[in-house]
């Protein structure tokens, strides 16, 4: 049980935390969602639905709260994507080499804290950056088909989390939590459709500046020790409906709205030496159903506006994320880690003109980690986390009405965390 924490401070510290994070532009690695919660997650490529390992559990699986002890961990984690796209064939002028990295890197803070109530019962609160994207190009993309300045899109999404869980017995433990999401996003750099003929909402498309949005949701969770070397969990993360992103509703489908897609998965971890654990995971994210995200661009050409109802979007498809990672604890005081794991592509051949401004195309992912715990200067974490270059060649992209002509996408990204952890 806590002991020394006082607890007063607590929702202090979460908000202080929650103001810190609101602000920061990211742009994450399975589609637009973070491959990881937490830098010991990141540490086995995100690994976590039957292997929580400290408090941001809850963020993939609120079963975990029950199972992670009573705990304070604070975290940053330095993220450099690289992204761009090419332009070829394209009777408007358009055809270039487009570098979308003026935004060069970010820094994104975490913060997760566990306490045991009872035997049976834990409560957790956990605040993290769920996802997002960001693209900045100085060289504007559009510039031929009439739009002036940089362009660029800049999505970022905090969740906080407070969770509950119990062990219904030694072996099974279930979790629920609500979580609280405020997204923020600007576009720039569209002029060249902010217009009646492509915009159901002239003067909403485009440099408006940041607007927020917020919703709530709700995950279940449950861990089950079915062998005393396997350890199975599944969990669901419902749609969060928000609030609609009023100053782009000439952009997005349904006015502006812009809801956060459902996601579910299951993994195992087994313990094959007792100094180490095997873990995979199995996920999936809905990006299809939310229109601003899944709908086609094509949608335009059968008279459906950006911004209408069944306007235009990015054409995302659904993906499917496959972990696994290792866990060795060399010494009481040290903990190594390693993981890959690989996501389908969620951007179709066919819609890379659109997602110039959002070419979350990278599938694969490599993450080292370990954990080194000291009397003089406490527990500390780390994780780095290196995703391949992807590139998709586009494939009838570029609509005749903009010169057609194929968009390229291209990217990669490092990632570095670090954490800090105080055990009560």
């Amino acid at each position: 049980m806590v002991t020394d924490l006082n607890y007063a401070s607590l929702p202090l510290l979460a908000v202080l935390v929650a103001a810190t994070l609101a602000p920061v532009e990211a742009e994450a690695t399975n589609g637009y969602f973070t491959h990881g919660f937490g830098v010991r997650a990141q540490g086995v490529a995100g690994v976590g639905y039957a292997l929580p390992q400290d408090s941001l559990a809850a963020a993939t699986n609120p079963a975990g709260t029950g199972l992670v002890g009573d705990r304070l961990d604070l975290g940053m984690t330095w993220f450099k994507p690289n992204r761009g796209a090419d332009i070829t064939g394209n009777l408007a002028g358009a055809d270039g080499h487009y570098d979308g990295s003026d935004d060069a890197s970010f820094l994104i803070p975490e913060f997760g804290f566990t306490q045991t109530i009872s035997e049976r019962a834990s409560w957790g609160l956990a605040v993290y950056g769920n996802g997002g994207m960001n693209t900045s190009y100085r060289e504007n993309p559009f510039a031929a088909f009439g739009s002036t300045g940089r362009a660029g899109v800049d999505l970022s999404q905090l969740f906080i989390t407070p969770s509950l869980a119990f062990k219904v017995t030694a072996e099974h433990t279930i979790g629920l939590a609500a979580t609280y999401a405020h997204q923020r996003f600007e576009a720039s750099g569209l002029s060249a459709f902010d217009n009646p003929a492509f915009s159901n909402r002239p003067g909403s498309l485009t440099d408006r500046g940041h607007d927020t949005a917020d919703g709530w949701g709700v995950k279940l969770g449950w861990t089950g020790k079915l062998h005393e070397r396997f350890t199975v969990g599944a969990a669901w993360s419902s749609r969060i409906a928000t609030d609609e992103f009023n100053r782009y509703s000439g952009l997005f489908a349904d006015n502006g709205g812009f809801d956060i897609p459902e996601t579910w998965g299951v993994g195992i971890a087994w313990q094959a030496l007792p100094a180490l654990t095997v873990a995979a995971d199995w996920q999936h994210i809905d990006y299809g159903t939310t229109r601003s995200v899944g709908n086609t661009l094509s949608l335009l050409f059968e008279g459906n506006l950006f911004g209408a109802a069944s306007g235009p979007g990015f054409g995302w498809q659904d993906v499917e994320v496959a972990k696994l990672g290792v866990v060795y604890t060399v010494a009481p005081s040290v903990i190594l880690r390693a993981g890959i794991s690989h996501t389908d592509q969620p951007i179709p051949e066919g819609e890379t003109f659109i997602n110039i401004l959002a070419p979350g195309v990278v599938e694969d992912h490599a993450s080292i980690g370990a954990t080194w715990q000291s009397e003089t200067f406490g527990e500390w974490s780390f994780a780095y986390t290196r995703v391949l270059e992807e590139t998709i060649r586009g494939n009838n992209s570029i609509p005749l009405a903009f010169g057609g002509g194929e968009a390229d996408l291209r990217m990669d990204q490092h990632i570095l965390g670090i954490a800090w952890t105080k055990e009560f």
